[in-house]
């Protein structure tokens, strides 16, 4: 499993490691360069706090939580009658009628039995050149000058031991606060203490303003404040992961930097905060999401199928040989080629996502003639592309095909454009939405095989991806449960006799061979479609197995090795986040058969 917990402010966020070692922090935003990436190199730059031996080499035994319903994490650190702890957080808090979500990050570290010895390292790293950069002494912090602008660590402790790295007594409280571009002039401990208050309080706060579901809720609480962090609430993206380059096979090539924004998994997402009851996430990713597609739409350009947080192709995608890599395992990569892709879902998934704002009168206020044409312009190229070839939803490289999740994608979007129609929008809409329709639906069953619906028309291989049939509300029930049923039975990973859980995306051969791990987010498909299907007894096992498949602190990741216990891939991932929540409330019974 991996031993990381996540930090942020929905402006930055961090990885630290069960030792309390930060070991990936980005600046200033989750896509930048990196100024702590221990966890891709051992010389990839780190902030560590350790509790010294005092004579004993064993490592001290660890141990990690977040607060209650908080992202505030707590590292314990134990050894022979003596322990410290430090809690960790990003600021968030509400101030002046807006958030506030500082650059910041802080480090409490207090000894909680014995006279502890600790000792604190700050080694950070101007970026992919992996260049230490200089501490330049202060009075009470160090800085350090990276990429035109200045990392500022704040703190009480003596910065004599800071410096060297050599332990001292920790008899009281001390305070470490990392900064970018500005410093913290206040008193520290008092504003340590008063921000951890506040932001333990907004946490709270948002988490009792969620709606949950009856069966699974301290997973969906947790995978809920995970998601909450992946957003960037600047612009509105919601990224897939916080990371890059972690593999989803030990030592092998498949390692991607999906610090960026899906648009397939915009449907998902919004989908999992409407189910949670949060809005102004929703209608933030909505506002994102529209200026990319208007963007596009102006100038007749095709949609990418992945952004970066700021709107722009997250190209070109660049390996850095430099560094060593997760478990030795290269390249360690920036950016995505991906961006470059045709992917012919991305239309209707886009359609999908902007239902709300004419199906749903809470976003009424975002309605306008031009947010119409794009509907009615995503809805043509849905039809265009019926049929078509592309890179498809797992974005291989080497060879492109005709795709049954395209044109089951391609289906839904012009499903929803006729449900947007005839609530009285669209109006200039010359589309015959129903025979496109027809024609879309046609394409997907075309590549029915024995009651199951394959890869393609030309591939009668199996995709977990088709498990969204039944989500997607695709007119034949029978062809839904007998897809749900073949990815079940062909797709299962794991050994004999284990029960049923884990699910390859596919077991076909593709630019880098036949996957050798389970897809997370999959598994979760298929629990929905199970459950609405009305087998709740297989989908209630199956979420069983693959709620196991979380870390410590109940984090994902986007891939799992059911026989090794292992988490592969990038992590956390929403995707995975959201299709944990998703999953759990279609389990779950109304809460009027609860209480």
């Amino acid at each position: 499993m991996y031993g990381y917990g996540l930090i942020g402010n929905c402006q930055i966020s961090a990885l630290i490691s069960e030792r309390g070692s930060i070991d990936w922090l980005c600046l200033p935003r989750p896509d930048s360069d990196p100024v702590f990436g221990r966890m891709l190199d051992p010389a990839g730059g780190h902030f560590s706090i350790e509790l010294a031996g005092g004579g004993d080499d064993r490592s001290p035994s660890c141990s990690q939580s977040y607060l209650e319903n908080t992202n505030i994490l707590v590292t314990e650190q134990r050894r022979a009658g003596v322990a410290i702890r430090i809690t960790d957080f990003c600021p968030r808090f509400y101030q002046f009628g807006r958030n506030y979500r500082p650059l910041m990050l802080l480090r409490i570290v207090e000894p909680i039995a014995g006279s502890p010895l600790a000792s604190c390292e700050c080694r950070p790293v101007s970026g992919w050149d992996k260049k230490p950069l200089a501490a330049e002494r202060g009075s009470s912090h160090f800085r350090y000058r990276a990429r035109d602008s200045v990392l500022r660590l704040t703190t009480n402790m003596p910065l004599t031991y800071l410096e060297s790295g050599q332990p001292f007594a920790l008899e009281a409280k001390i305070y470490l606060g990392l900064t970018w571009g500005v410093g913290i002039e206040d008193d520290l401990a008092r504003v340590a203490e008063d921000f951890l208050a506040q932001t333990a309080q907004y946490w709270r706060t948002w988490v009792k303003h969620c709606s949950i579901p009856t069966l699974h809720q301290r997973e969906t609480i947790r995978s809920a404040l995970a998601l909450k962090l992946h957003c960037y609430e600047d612009t509105g993206a919601i990224v897939a992961s916080p990371a890059t380059s972690m593999p989803e096979e030990i030592g092998k090539q498949r390692n991607w930097d999906y610090r960026y924004c899906w648009l397939r998994d915009a449907y998902f997402a919004l989908t999992a905060f409407h189910n949670l009851g949060h809005f102004e996430e929703m209608e933030a990713f909505l506002k994102f999401l529209l200026n990319i597609a208007l963007a596009a739409d102006g100038t007749r350009q095709r949609l990418a199928p992945v952004y970066s947080v700021s709107g722009a192709p997250p190209l070109p995608e660049r390996t850095h040989d430099g560094w060593s890599g997760f478990a030795e395992s290269r390249p360690v990569r920036s950016n995505n080629q991906a961006a470059e892709h045709v992917q012919h879902d991305v239309y209707g998934e886009m359609i999908l996502t902007f239902a709300p704002i004419f199906l749903d009168e809470r976003f009424l206020g975002l309605r306008t003639k031009e947010h119409e044409g794009l509907i009615a312009n995503l809805a043509a190229s849905c039809a265009e592309f019926i049929g078509k070839a592309d890179a498809g939803i797992w974005e291989i490289r080497d060879r492109w095909q005709e795709h049954s999740f395209s044109n089951l994608m391609c289906w839904a979007g012009l499903d929803r454009a006729a449900a947007i129609r005839a609530r009285g929008f669209l109006p200039e809409l010359t589309l015959d939405l129903e025979a496109e329709r027809t024609r879309a639906e046609a394409a997907v069953r075309g590549a029915a095989r024995n009651g199951s619906i394959r890869n393609g028309p030309k591939d009668e291989s199996c995709d977990a991806s088709l498990a969204l049939v039944k989500l997607l509300r695709f007119p034949d029930a029978n062809l839904a449960r007998g897809t749900l049923d073949k990815i079940r039975s062909d797709l299962a990973a794991g050994a004999r006799g284990e029960p049923p859980g884990f699910l390859y995306r596919y077991r076909r051969a593709d630019d880098f061979g036949t996957p050798a791990s389970a897809f997370i987010a999959c598994s979760f498909w298929e629990i929905q479609g199970l459950a609405l299907a009305g087998s709740q007894e297989p989908a209630a096992e199956m979420m069983s197995t693959v709620l196991r498949s979380a870390n410590h602190l109940g984090l994902y990741s986007e891939h799992f090795l059911p026989g090794e216990t292992r988490q592969l891939g990038n992590f956390p991932q929403a995707y995975s986040h959201v299709g944990q929540i998703n999953a759990a409330f279609a389990l779950s019974p109304p809460w009027h058969e609860v209480l």
